[in-house]
């Protein structure tokens, strides 16, 4: 399910690309400054096709998301992670101890002798 969803993301973005690629500007871009910007029939009815597709694709994008992330297999995974688990590694080595203050003042007395 998960992989399947996947694709279904994949093609229905590289689709939502093209269409908006496609799409005029709302303001008519470089053609509405030159005489170009009057809009007839079939026109209008492109870029309402255009923009319904574009908001559908956008949809269908998130619903797959969010399809693709319940999907998701979640195997029930020991709490403790691969870090804590070293940190208990190195707690168990030994640790060298300090000297006390008596034993370097004996082994201070040692030397003077």
């Amino acid at each position: 399910m998960f992989g399947l969803a996947i694709v279904l993301i994949i093609v229905a973005s590289i689709v939502l690309i093209l269409i908006v690629l496609a799409q005029n500007s709302k303001g008519g871009g470089l053609s509405s400054s030159f005489g170009g910007g009057g809009q007839y029939g079939g026109v209008v009815q492109k870029n309402q096709f255009m923009e319904k597709s574009t908001w559908t694709l956008a949809i269908v994008v998130i619903v797959l998301s969010i399809t693709a992330s319940l999907s998701i297999n979640r195997a029930v995974v020991d709490p403790q992670s691969a870090i804590q688990e070293q940190m208990k590694e190195l707690n168990t080595t030994e640790i060298p101890q300090m000297p006390s203050v008596e034993d370097v003042n004996k082994r201070q007395e040692e030397e003077t002798k």
